[in-house]
């Protein structure tokens, strides 16, 4: 059940405590995926695995609209890159979380499509699970699935996911572009260190991996992995005492 296209007397009557909070960012994905590719990423798992959930189940879930801003200064370079700092992000994300306790549903799923969240998110919901009243998890998609794509940015995971969730949205005339111009790893790293804070400093169109290497096919069997991954973690988050 997606919260923004149900009334309040649908969501009133669901029994259950859990709800999914999709998280993602609109940042740069290279000259051939959206900006918005984080969010899709993110909803069409969220999607997926609160529909494997019901069909084991028998529970709906509450789906919040997703939040589409993340923490994504290193991509400022780029246009159309939108980011608000952590502390905003965290602000904005606990007090979500907030409102879906306030509704009775108090253990939340964050389902996160964009690595410059994770740490913000891992700090967050360890605070809210101590102080507030209610229990959270991160769960980020694509380290939830093994294999080939390997994920990077704009490369061969995101964009086989994208080829199949949202065909229309990749520019399949700029994909060999965007392999030509891709930078093969993320950072520029010393000793352990990585000296580059921003992605123009080791990649000159945005992307790194090759986009190439993902096919429509690869983005199904990524989203059902990613699905069967998350409803494991929703059983386990329902039948946690807290």
């Amino acid at each position: 059940m997606h919260l923004s296209e149900s009334t309040w007397p649908d969501v009133r009557d669901l029994d259950t405590d859990l709800a999914v909070l999709p998280v993602g960012s609109t940042e740069q994905h290279g000259p051939h995926a959206p900006l918005g590719t984080d969010r899709l990423t993110a909803e069409a798992v969220a999607a997926a695995g609160v529909d494997r959930y019901a069909d084991e189940t028998g529970v709906d879930v509450p789906i919040a609209p997703a939040i589409p801003v993340g923490v994504a200064a290193e991509h400022s370079s780029f246009d159309g890159t939108l980011w608000v700092s952590p502390d905003t992000f965290r602000r904005y994300v606990r007090e979500t979380v907030g409102s879906l306790a306030h509704h009775g549903f108090d253990r939340v799923v964050l389902v996160n499509g964009h690595g410059g969240n994770t740490d913000a998110l891992g700090e967050l919901t360890g605070e809210i699970s101590r102080f507030d009243a209610a229990y959270a998890v991160a769960f980020t998609w694509f380290e939830s699935v093994d294999g080939d794509p390997p994920m990077g940015h704009g490369g061969g995971r995101e964009t086989a996911v994208l080829r199949h969730i949202r065909p229309d949205l990749v520019d399949e005339s700029e994909v060999a572009a965007a392999s030509e111009g891709a930078s093969d790893h993320w950072g520029e790293w010393v000793a352990g260190v990585n000296l580059a804070h921003d992605s123009d400093e080791f990649t000159d169109n945005g992307v790194v991996g090759d986009p190439t290497a993902g096919t429509a096919a690869d983005g199904q069997r990524l989203v059902e992995a990613a699905a069967d991954a998350l409803c494991d973690l929703l059983t386990a988050v329902a039948g946690r005492d807290r």
